[in-house]
């Protein structure tokens, strides 16, 4: 059912601009203030948390700075083998897990603007009663829509199909009496 409000969707949003991977998939990019899990098999002194900071990296023991914003967490995790293969460690098993992607923001007419966790499966509707409704002002047939790394805001209708991605920016426009 969630593929077919995604194709749904996807007919609505011009060409060369489609909806972004399902989060949990294997091609979601990472993006600033996703929370990770690191897991180096064998190594505790390895394994912990790690968050994607403002800088697009995470720090990681023996090898530092691992740039992870703009790629999968299957990239990420060969570029640290690798790394710790090429010193370190003999044959290590390393894995990522994301614990918490990054926050989706709404602005304009509702009644608490601001930043808001993500999670997986959250409508437009939902993310507007996240942010204690709209405001009288509001105009509930259309959203603005910017994804996380698009220059262009979309307008598309407000369905309830229509769903929120990691760092999406919602914003509700005015209605004009």
């Amino acid at each position: 059912m969630i593929l077919a409000g995604t194709a749904a969707l996807a007919s609505d949003i011009p060409d060369g601009v489609g909806p972004p991977a399902d989060p949990v998939s294997q091609n979601y990019t990472l993006g600033i203030d996703d929370k990770l899990s690191l897991t180096v098999y064998g190594e505790d002194g390895l394994t912990g948390e790690q968050q994607v900071g403002p800088d697009g990296s995470i720090a990681v023991p023996l090898i530092g700075k691992v740039r992870a914003e703009g790629r999968t967490v299957d990239a990420v995790s060969a570029e640290i083998r690798d790394r710790l293969a090429a010193g370190y460690l003999r044959n290590p098993s390393v894995s990522i897990a994301i614990l918490t992607f990054r926050p989706f923001y709404i602005l304009g007419e509702v009644n608490k603007p601001g930043e808001y966790a993500y999670r997986k499966g959250l409508s437009v509707a939902e993310a507007v009663a996240t942010a204690q409704g709209f405001s009288y002002r509001a105009r509930k047939k259309y959203v603005f829509v910017k994804r996380a790394g698009a220059s262009e805001e979309l307008k598309l209708e407000l369905r309830p199909d229509l769903l929120v991605m990691p760092g999406d920016t919602l914003r509700i426009g005015e209605r004009y009496f």
